[in-house]
């Protein structure tokens, strides 16, 4: 995804609105964690991060039903964060053409 685009989404008054109240939801709590019986609650020094469990793209980014439905996030401390981003790696890859493909 085009960085500036993504930086103007994530600075958006929408997002950061549906960032709290998906903290608020979760209970400031990383969701991954807390399946394995760990609590790992967000702090000023280290919050919490939204993991959009369908990915932005430039195509989507502006539907609310993918960038802002609590359904499609995921609270995650940022070692669980990390981990995804690793899986996802892992499970895609770009065509010759730009596009998306599963491996």
């Amino acid at each position: 995804m085009h960085q500036q685009f993504a930086n103007d989404f994530y600075s958006s008054a929408a997002w950061k609105r549906c960032r709290r109240e998906l903290v608020k939801a979760r209970g400031g709590m990383c969701e991954r964690c807390y399946k394995k019986g760990l609590v790992v609650v967000g702090t000023k020094e280290h919050p919490l991060e939204a993991h959009h469990k369908i990915p932005l793209t430039p195509e989507n980014i502006n539907d609310p039903a993918i960038a802002l439905n609590l359904d499609n996030l995921e609270l995650l401390c940022k070692d669980c964060h990390e981990e995804e981003r690793q899986r996802a790696q892992k499970r895609w890859r770009v065509d010759e053409y730009g596009r998306v493909t599963a491996r």
